[in-house]
């Protein structure tokens, strides 16, 4: 009997594991390998060199650059985008008039193309010919920053967009669990005097709290990357004021053809998200409330 099972469900299990290890596993072990080696991605056997990498990464100041703007990145982004996020789906579900009109508007950055976002913001960064700029100066701002131009305020700049194209998104998915509590609690809050900050405090957010946790977490990997939108809207400019682990990583495959050098970039940022995840996971972790 439990033979003639195993022969059923083996061939069907047989796909699915196959392509996970060719298309998931190897490459995985395939990048460990290269980064051991100095490839400049034109020989089809890369040199082995153990651990070089590695130690040439710990002696890179362009390198700990990076990592540096990823971790202010790590710091900030999480706690503006989770805190807004919050404050915002708390307002909207106080039974705000055209709620729902909100919500979309506010939502909308998210399904947009992240390079159509970083050209877009990009002309509204612009020095002389940006709206932000055009405004600043309408109000009596003579002189308003060079955004993208100076190292002291772009890294601030392109954070800026990823806050404005993000906490639409963790809004709605906050609104989706405030209102899966029970109103009941509120009101029995109500009755017992509670004030609107108590409210949030004492019941939205410990209710909430697996959501914001997940999102902490998403947050968290998503400031560990940021190619896209830095690649767009600076490449890592001006004077690697805003260079980040990823755009560096490009820099030394495509620019600099060291392949080697670059994976082992990209095993180190892979290392970090999974050890962000796991101390997040557990630092985060409470006991599960039921309601």
């Amino acid at each position: 009997m439990y033979r003639g099972k195993y022969r059923i469900i083996i061939p069907f299990l047989f796909p699915p594991i196959a392509l996970y290890l060719t298309f998931v596993l190897y490459p995985y072990l395939r990048a460990m390998y290269v980064s051991l080696t100095r490839w400049r991605g034109l020989t089809p056997n890369p040199e082995f060199i153990g651990l070089a990498n590695f130690a040439k990464m710990l002696h890179d100041q362009y390198f700990w650059n990076a990592l540096k703007h990823n971790i202010i990145y790590l710091f900030t982004l999480p706690i503006i985008i989770i805190a807004i996020g919050l404050f915002m789906a708390f307002l909207l579900t106080q039974g705000v008039r055209f709620a729902n009109f909100y919500r979309i508007v506010f939502f909308f950055p998210q399904v947009m193309s992240v390079v159509a976002i970083g050209v877009l913001w990009s002309f509204v960064y612009h020095p002389t010919l940006g709206i932000l700029n055009a405004f600043l100066k309408l109000i009596g701002i003579q002189s308003p920053p060079v955004w993208l131009g100076n190292p002291s305020t772009a890294l601030g700049a392109v954070g800026a967009v990823v806050v404005w194209q993000t906490v639409g998104f963790y809004m709605v998915l906050f609104i989706a669990g405030m209102e899966s509590i029970p109103i009941t609690f509120y009101e029995a809050a109500l009755i017992d005097g509670a004030t609107q900050w108590q409210l949030f405090w004492k019941i939205t957010l410990p209710l909430l709290w697996d959501t914001v946790r997940t999102a902490l977490v998403f947050l968290a990997i998503g400031a560990i990357d940021m190619f896209t939108i830095v690649q767009t809207m600076t490449e890592g400019g001006p004077s690697r004021a805003t260079d980040v682990l990823a755009t560096y990583l490009y820099e030394s495959a495509f620019l600099n053809s060291e392949f080697g050098y670059a994976t082992a970039i990209a095993v180190s940022m892979f290392l970090l998200v999974l050890t962000l995840s796991i101390i997040l996971m557990r630092v985060t972790q409470r006991e599960a409330l039921e309601f």
